[in-house]
């Protein structure tokens, strides 16, 4: 809400389209926003900002100022595979599933600065395209994805891949991408202890999912993740084999059989959760799950129940699932796929012409995933007392007029390469499409030299 018109700012935001997704949906058509530290400190009329003293100010005139987008599911360290399985593709069929054919044997080639390389590349590109938090799906080396989130400025969770079995998935693991049960819990826990006093970037735990981690590992994982009050990042239904794994071993449906074994809880956030049924859906709303709609890949994999969760009150945000997903990390691209795909889902079997508007999908990309991530009291929309990490987009082309409803352009034509400034925690780490806290010729150099020899790690073993 609107607040005193402070005397002082350490940045002021002015003369923009203010698009705040709060719970008033306020829109300023001439608004500006004082932030001071990493707080927003007021947000109201140009006119009235006119009054503020700022240490520096940005006028926006003509520019959409949005909340940053979330994307609640991401594998930092499949960053540098971009384009690499298609390339595959072209000379030969892929195997299937793609995750325990390629994915995980690719991790398994990244050395620690791969992976701090693989981020400076990955966590660039999120803010080029106006994503200003993640939460990792467990990879390898995580402190290293730490420290180049640290380096580029962008907010996000961390986590280790986790997997104590590799004997259901007809297919061996790579030595080491598979632990003991009391490796991966210690490797779990310590990483969380070493990041806990972090702000801007944390940990998490992590199961891979049910088919490679035992019983008592999901168990203890659940126990240390309420200890330490965090969540664990999972993949969840994502694939027909999960069910089948479980039902066959246990006569219960995934969801369900985490269910018995008591470790639902609002501290589990499960990627995909696709191949959902009734009772599944029930359990999600019952213990408060999280969840993550990554469209680029999930509807080939199912009808996602996307417009039952939200509405239900279920927290779920909008993922890439890394570029192995879809190929670019732009979440407002996303959010377009999700909003046709689940047109053509209801609309096809219930003449329901508008199911689901974009407005009400940006909504997902921003609140969603911060609601998801179990930061909605932080960040997620833009409002006094909380987190400045916002967006400033263009809107001057052609594409983008008349401007007669800054929402419905911000929701419905804005892509990610239109995003001219960021800001993260009330610092500047974008400005004019310039990154501000990385060496574009030091990574591109780096790239040059690693890809080679990552590549050829991989290709042996995969042949």
């Amino acid at each position: 809400m609107t607040t005193a018109t402070p005397e002082r700012a350490d940045i002021l935001i002015r003369r923009a389209y203010v698009v705040t997704l709060d719970a008033e949906n306020r829109v300023f058509t001439d608004g500006a926003i004082a932030i001071s530290g990493n707080r927003i400190t007021w947000i109201g009329s140009s006119t009235d900002a006119a009054k503020i003293a700022a240490s520096e100010t940005i006028d926006a005139y003509g520019q959409i100022v949005l909340p940053g987008l979330i994307d609640a599911h991401f594998h930092t360290g499949q960053q540098l595979l971009r384009g690499k399985l298609q390339a595959i593709g072209r000379k030969r069929p892929l195997k299937l599933p793609v995750w325990k054919n390629y994915l995980i044997p690719w991790e398994s080639c990244l050395e620690p600065e791969d992976v701090h390389l693989s981020g400076l590349v990955a966590y660039s590109n999120m803010l080029q395209v106006g994503t200003t938090c993640f939460a990792e799906a467990g990879g390898p080396h995580p402190d290293e994805m730490g420290r180049a989130a640290l380096e580029v400025g962008i907010r996000g969770f961390i986590s280790q891949s986790t997997v104590d079995q590799s004997e259901n998935i007809g297919a061996t693991v790579p030595p080491n991408m598979l632990f003991t049960h009391d490796e991966a819990l210690e490797k779990n826990v310590s990483l969380v202890n070493r990041w806990k006093d972090g702000d801007r970037v944390k940990a998490w735990m992590s199961l891979r999912q049910v088919i490679v981690c035992s019983p008592a590992l999901i168990r203890d994982i659940a126990a240390e993740a309420k200890a330490a009050d965090v969540k664990i990042h999972t993949h969840l239904c994502e694939g027909s084999y999960e069910i089948d794994y479980t039902a066959e071993k246990f006569g219960l449906r995934p969801t369900e059989w985490l269910d018995s074994i008591g470790v639902l809880s609002h501290r589990l956030h499960c990627a995909h959760s696709v191949l959902l049924s009734d009772r599944e859906v029930d359990l999600y709303q019952k213990h408060r799950i999280s969840a993550c709609h990554c469209a680029f890949g999930n509807y080939s994999i199912g009808h996602h129940r996307l417009i039952e969760m939200w509405r239900r009150g279920i927290d779920i945000g909008l993922g890439t699932d890394g570029p192995g997903g879809g190929g670019t990390l732009d979440i407002f691209q996303v959010a377009r796929v999700t909003r046709v795909a689940q047109q053509a889902i209801h609309s096809s079997t219930l003449h329901w012409r508008d199911p689901i508007s974009s407005e009400e999908l940006l909504r997902i990309a921003t609140q969603g995933g911060a609601r998801a991530l179990g930061i909605f009291d932080q960040v997620g929309t833009l409002e006094v007392g909380k987190k400045a990490d916002i967006l400033l987009c263009n809107v001057d082309s052609m594409d983008h007029k008349p401007m007669q409803d800054p929402l419905f352009v911000a929701a419905s034509v804005v892509v990610g390469r239109d995003v001219d400034t960021v800001l993260v925690d009330g610092q500047v780490v974008m400005r004019k499409r310039e990154l501000l806290g990385v060496d574009v010729e030091r990574i591109e150099a780096r790239l040059k030299e690693r890809m080679p020899v990552i590549s050829e790690r991989f290709e042996r073993l995969i042949a």
